[in-house]
C-alpha cells in the first residue's frame, strides 16, 4: 500500500505513520518541516496555508492508495489538498473529531446525531467544530462520500501527545505527594489510544471504509480510578490519591477537562459528549482498545525519554493544576 501522511510527525499523524511503517507500506510525509520527519519515509516540504504551499505536493508524480490528513484549522487548506488529489489517491481519511456535533448531543449519540451549523469548506479559521466540519465537507465534496473516510475522534491519548493530558498526570504522579483525584472514582471514561486508533485507520481504509465513524473506546474501557492508579503504578512516586467529590473541586473554581485533564463531573452535558458516544460502528468494524495499563505505561516511557517535558501544541491552551490551587481544595475537603 501507498500512504501519504498530511502532517506526519506529531501525534495521531506520527502514530499513523509508524503503524503504516510497521506493516511495511510505502509512505509519503508532507510537513512544514517544523519537525523532523521519522526515519522511513519519502518527505515532502510544504505550508498548506502559505500562497504556492502545495507546488512540492504538485510537481510530485506520486500516486497513493490512501491519505490521511489530520488538519485542524481552516477548512480552504483541506478543500486545496482534497482537489489536488481527487484523481492521485484511492481513498481520503480525515481525522476530525466528535466536536462536530452539534451542542448538545445525548449520552448515546451516535453518527447520525445532528452537526454544527455554519461551516463550510471555503472557510478560513473560525472555531474548531466548524474547522473540522468544513474539513470534513471538504474531503466529501472533492472524494464523494463512497472514498472518504471521516475519522469523528473523542480523547486521545497515548506516546507522542502534544496536548498535554497524560503528560501532565504522569509528571503530578512522579512529583509525590497528596493528588487532588477528581471523583467518583469509578467515573466511566472514553477514550482511545492513538496507537489502536492508527491501526483502525490503516484496516479501514484498506478495507474501503467510508463515511463517519466515531473512534474512540466504548464508554468505561477505563474509569477514573483506574487511569489514575495505572499512573501511580507506572511513575512509582510517592503519590497519594485524594478522592474528592465533585461538587467540592466545582466550588472551589477549578475547570473540568483543563485544569483536571481528561475529568468532567458526571451527569453533565459535557460528560455526554466526551465520554458517552455510541461507538459501536467502530467496534463492528474492527476498532481494538489496548489495557488502560499499557497506554500510561508506554507514555510514561516515552516522556522519560525525551526527558520528562512533553512538546506542546501552540494551538493549544496549557492543561493541569497549579500546586497552590490543589493545595486549596485539598484542605478544604478535608476540612483544614
Amino acid at each position: 500500500m501507498r500512504l501519504l501522511v498530511l502532517g506526519g510527525t506529531e501525534f495521531a499523524g506520527r502514530a499513523v505513520v509508524d503503524a503504516a511503517l510497521a506493516r511495511g507500506w510505502e509512505v509519503t510525509v508532507f510537513h512544514r518541516g517544523r519537525h523532523a520527519a521519522p526515519d522511513g519515509v519519502r518527505p515532502l516540504l510544504g505550508d498548506r496555508t502559505a500562497v504556492d504551499g502545495l507546488a512540492a505536493l504538485d510537481e510530485d508524480p506520486g500516486t497513493w492508495d490512501v491519505v490521511v490528513d489530520t488538519w485542524s484549522s481552516a477548512p480552504r487548506a483541506v478543500r486545496d489538498t482534497a482537489r489536488l488529489l481527487r484523481d492521485r489517491a484511492g481513498r481520503y481519511v480525515y481525522v476530525s473529531t466528535r466536536s462536530v456535533y452539534a451542542w448538545a448531543p445525548p449520552a448515546g449519540y451516535g453518527e447520525d446525531a445532528p452537526v454544527v451549523e455554519g461551516a463550510s469548506p471555503d472557510a478560513g479559521p473560525t472555531d474548531y467544530a466548524r474547522d473540522k466540519r468544513g474539513g470534513e465537507l471538504a474531503v466529501e465534496e472533492a472524494f464523494g462520500a463512497d472514498r472518504s473516510l471521516l475519522v469523528r475522534s473523542g480523547l486521545l491519548l497515548g506516546p507522542y501527545e502534544n496536548v498535554g493530558r497524560l503528560p501532565w498526570w504522569l509528571n503530578r504522579m512522579a512529583r509525590g505527594g497528596p493528588v487532588l483525584a477528581p471523583g467518583p472514582r469509578d467515573l466511566p471514561l472514553q477514550y482511545v489510544d492513538v496507537r489502536d486508533q492508527a491501526e483502525w485507520i490503516l484496516d479501514a481504509a484498506g478495507r474501503g471504509l467510508g463515511g463517519p465513524y466515531n473512534l474512540t473506546s466504548p464508554s468505561g474501557h477505563a474509569t477514573m480510578g483506574e487511569l489514575l492508579e495505572a499512573c501511580v503504578q507506572v511513575t512509582g512516586g510517592p503519590a497519594e490519591l485524594r478522592w474528592t467529590a465533585p461538587e467540592v473541586i466545582l466550588d472551589a473554581g477549578v475547570e473540568p477537562w483543563t485544569e483536571l485533564p481528561v475529568w468532567v463531573p458526571p451527569h453533565t452535558d459535557l460528560h455526554d459528549i466526551l465520554h458517552a458516544a455510541d461507538v459501536s460502528r467502530a467496534v463492528a468494524t474492527g476498532l481494538r482498545c489496548r489495557p488502560v495499563l499499557e497506554t500510561v505505561a508506554d507514555t510514561w516511557a516515552w516522556l522519560r525519554q525525551i526527558g520528562g517535558t512533553a512538546p506542546q501544541r501552540p494551538d493549544r491552551t496549557s492543561k493541569g493544576l497549579d500546586p497552590e490551587t490543589e493545595a486549596k481544595v485539598l484542605a478544604a475537603a478535608s476540612g483544614v
